[in-house]
Formats: C-alpha cells, structure tokens, sequence
C-alpha cells in the first residue's frame, strides 16, 4: 500500500430498525456482527484511517442519516443494541444509498477518491445481498476488497454460499477479524 493512502472500512446497513421480512432471523447475527464491526471501527480509529457508514435510507426519502440513527436508538431491541454499539462518531463518513450496491448512485466514489482510497474493508449485512452486490462493485472498480467474517450478517441459510461466490469470484477475500488489519496493510500486488 503507497503511503499515504489509508483502507477504509465500510459499515454497510447497520443502522436500521430491523423491521423487514426475515428479520427475526437475521437479528442475532446482526448483534455478533455489530460487536466485530465496532472492534474493526476502533482499531480504524486508533490508526486514523477513515470509516464510512454506507446506509440504506430504507425508503425514508425524507430522512437523512443521523434521523435514521436515533429511529434505531429508540427503536427497542436488536436495533437499539445495534446503534448503541455502532453510533457513529464526529470522525466517521456517512453515505444514503437507494439500493443495494453502496456504489450505486452514491457520492461514495468521490469520497473514497478524495480520501485516496484504493484498499477497503467491508462489514454489516446483508452479506448475501448489499455486503455481496458491494464488493463485486468496488472489485469492479480496481478497488482491493476484503469482507470480514465476524463482522457481516445475513440470512443463516446463505452464509456459506455467499461467502463461496466472494472467494470464488476473486470479487474480495474473505478475512478473520484478527487479520483484518495486516490484511488492510498489506503491500499492493
């Protein structure tokens, strides 16, 4: 990695009421992963290297971010356990995205460019569907992309397949929390 050129960790829908189909069953998965991604921010933070919350708006067209944090703060449960553990600070980036991609119509192409970005870490849910659609996106986009284990949720049933379809596609490797970071400092190849 050139110097000077910091990774990103990208928290992709995290920040949620946990109101949709299936949720039930995403919830405690949710939960483990949002302790493995608050490690991921802190370990980010010490080093100064940028963390962006890249968040659906849930069909919220009114709504900007920091209104949907304190609906998932005062929304009982998972969701509030959730944004407790993951309130963003004054430091962090934040991006609205309309669908599943957090490169589709976003402004998070500039940011990263901006920030000289070429490296990023992916976490949040869900893996088989944003987590997913995102790193075959920055894969696309010469970005080098890895997705942390224990820090992505989704629906239990397509864990595994997701996961094969990201190591299989060469689309982003797939990383252990306790080598997130050696993986975010890696040289180049």
């Amino acid at each position: 990695m050139a110097t000077g050129a910091p990774p990103a960790l990208l928290v992709i829908d995290m920040i949620g009421l946990l109101d949709f189909p299936g949720a039930d069953r995403v919830a405690p998965s949710a939960l483990r992963a949002a302790r493995g991604v608050r490690t991921l921010r802190d370990r980010f933070h010490r080093r100064g290297w940028p963390v962006a919350y890249v968040n659906d708006n849930f069909a919220r067209w009114q709504s900007d971010f920091r209104e949907l944090v304190a609906m998932a703060s005062a929304s009982p449960g998972p969701a509030q356990a959730i944004a407790g553990l993951l309130e963003p600070t004054p430091k962090d980036y934040f991006v609205l995205k309309p669908k599943h991609s957090a490169f589709l119509d976003t402004a998070l192409p500039v940011l990263l460019a901006k920030l000289g970005v070429r490296r990023l870490l992916l976490a949040g849910m869900a893996l088989e569907s944003c987590v997913l659609a995102t790193a075959i996106d920055a894969n696309a986009r010469e970005y080098k992309v890895a997705v942390v284990r224990e820090a992505v949720a989704g629906q239990p049933p397509l864990r595994a397949a997701a996961f094969k379809v990201l190591a299989g596609s060469k689309a982003a490797d797939v990383v252990a929390l306790d080598r997130a970071v050696a993986w975010a400092t890696r040289p180049a190849r």
